[in-house]
């Protein structure tokens, strides 16, 4: 419980570089930008992991579906495989990766997570999931097709069906909630 407790925390404070989504509604949240160039690619990616990570690490905690802490636990072992493997292609290709970085927006969403009510909870969890997923499926197909670093474009190549396997199990379970 303090690993969850102290990764919901680390997610909370990173510094603030992104205005604030919270306010928004889905429908109007601007998707993430998709990139092509090395850099930019293994932050937005970075991101995408340990926000998909930190609140999965929530929804094992405060979940009381198992079906839904299930999903939560793929996502954890997935997504660090996701991370692991980016990290590697990017050693490969001489890069050094940069620290993974929560944005205000993916912040602002863990803190709606830890304060949903119980009721609340699962259907704001695949709601944000599935807008998680959309997002990080248009960077990983983009920088597949047309990434500058042919190491990452392998990574993001073996993304995809992770994601796209997500996106598709958090679509289906969100109709569920």
């Amino acid at each position: 419980m303090k690993i969850i407790t102290a990764a919901a925390m680390l997610a909370l404070a990173v510094p603030v570089a992104a205005p604030c989504a919270a306010q928004m509604p889905m429908a109007e949240m601007p998707m993430a930008p998709t990139t092509t160039q090395a850099m930019p690619f293994l932050m937005m990616a970075a991101e995408a992991d340990i926000f998909e990570i930190s609140s999965s690490q929530i929804a094992v905690m405060r979940s009381q579906n198992p079906r839904v802490r299930a999903y939560a636990s793929m996502l954890i072992e997935h997504h660090t495989m996701t991370t692991n493997t980016a990290l590697r292609q990017a050693k490969a290709a001489g890069i050094m990766a940069p620290p993974a970085v929560l944005q205000a927006d993916k912040r602002d969403m863990i803190t709606q997570l830890l304060q949903a009510a119980p009721a609340d909870f699962d259907r704001l969890y695949f709601t944000q999931q599935v807008a998680a997923h959309e997002q990080a499926l248009a960077l990983h197909t983009t920088y597949a097709r047309n990434g500058d670093t042919p190491q990452l474009r392998t990574a993001a190549v073996g993304a995809v069906p992770f994601v796209t396997r997500h996106l598709a199990e958090a679509r289906r379970m969100s109709g569920a909630m």
